[in-house]
């Protein structure tokens, strides 16, 4: 029998508007729970979840059928509201406008992985904004700075 074969596998990226550290150590893994839940109800398989403060890498194994854009706005959307419902910031939660989203491969995966699960680590040498942008060299997307996230100096 005919059938769709594929390995599609993205990691997002994107942060909080802002770029305010809102998301803090007592709750985002009930945050990344949350957005787990999303990604597996909308028929998507979460590889990995992990951030910091002020954004957060996802990694889904996608099927050819999800329309990515589609699944990034109901993520935001979906974690404000859950945010804001359950009272965990003094202030709006709310995600940034935009989000990075780059593709791997199969064999690509341990390391992707393992890239984001350290993210605490890696933050200690590099800032958000100097990952973003070496991710958009090494994927070789061309960008205006003025284009990128809101940067808070």
């Amino acid at each position: 029998m005919p059938g769709t074969f594929s390995q599609i596998y993205i990691q997002l990226v994107f942060a909080v508007k802002g770029r305010q550290s809102l998301i803090q150590t007592h709750w985002e893994e009930e945050l990344y729970k949350y957005i787990t839940g999303i990604v597996t109800h909308k028929g998507q398989k979460l590889l990995s979840i992990n951030g910091m403060p002020d954004h957060i890498h996802i990694l889904i194994g996608m099927k050819p059928t999800c329309c990515l854009s589609d699944l990034v706005r109901e993520i935001k959307k979906s974690s404000n509201a859950w945010v804001e419902e359950k009272g965990f910031c003094p202030s709006k939660f709310q995600w940034q406008e935009g989000y990075g989203a780059f593709s791997y491969s199969h064999s690509s995966l341990d390391p992707v992985i393992s890239y984001i699960q350290n993210q605490k680590d890696h933050h200690r040498k590099k800032t958000f904004q100097e990952e973003y942008k070496s991710l958009l060299t090494l994927f070789q997307i061309d960008y205006k700075d003025e284009y990128l996230f809101d940067w808070m100096d």
